[in-house]
């Protein structure tokens, strides 16, 4: 009770957080679980030698798709390729080119999000495999030695958009899927409450 008046008082909590504050610490957690995950299944990925080089099966890559939910996904999954680069025998350059890759696909990605109606889950694999082949794939031709240069770029960017393509579509459109139809994911994802 209140010292000066007979009504009841508010949980310090209940009164002093604001709105603005409560969607500022929901878009900062989601972006780190998504980064967390990501990075996490790249490492799964690498411990079993598919996350890494010219052919890859990198499990994070199905998360692409959480773009077409939410914006969150963007530093979310930009930050968790930073963190599962890391890992790289490349480097700084995979740090910098692969993340960059991962950014562009997500950003595509969450501003076509609705053009295609029924088919808008395909976006995410076709950004993530474009953007990947091409930059990853001149990343390993021009900076892996004797990985080959131009002469190269078109079998490498091949192999990688391959493996990102199969990823995409066996993992990401069933996530996709799941997530759309399951009302308690949709709303973890999407909703701007804390609640």
């Amino acid at each position: 009770m209140c010292d000066r008046c007979s009504h009841q008082r508010s949980p310090y909590w209940k009164t002093r957080v604001k709105k603005p504050m409560k969607k500022r610490t929901l878009f900062l957690t989601r972006v780190a679980v998504i980064a967390a995950l990501y990075a996490a299944l790249t490492y799964a990925a690498g411990a079993i030698g598919l996350a890494y080089g010219p052919i890859q099966f990198r499990f994070s890559e199905a998360l692409t798709v959480l773009a077409c939910f939410t914006p969150t996904a963007i530093p979310g999954l930009t930050v968790g390729c930073f963190l599962g680069n890391l890992g790289s025998s490349l480097g700084p350059i995979d740090w910098v080119v692969g993340t960059t890759a991962t950014l562009l696909a997500a950003l595509c990605t969450y501003f076509t999000r609705r053009i295609g109606g029924k088919l808008a889950c395909l976006w995410a694999p076709l950004f993530s495999t474009l953007f990947n082949a091409v930059l990853v794939g001149l990343e390993i031709a021009f900076f892996v030695p004797d990985g080959g240069g131009w002469a190269a770029f078109g079998m490498l960017a091949l192999e990688v958009g391959v493996g990102e393509l199969a990823v995409c579509c066996l993992l990401g459109i069933p996530l996709y899927v799941l997530i759309k139809r399951n009302e308690g994911l949709n709303r973890i994802l999407t909703s701007d409450r804390d609640s």
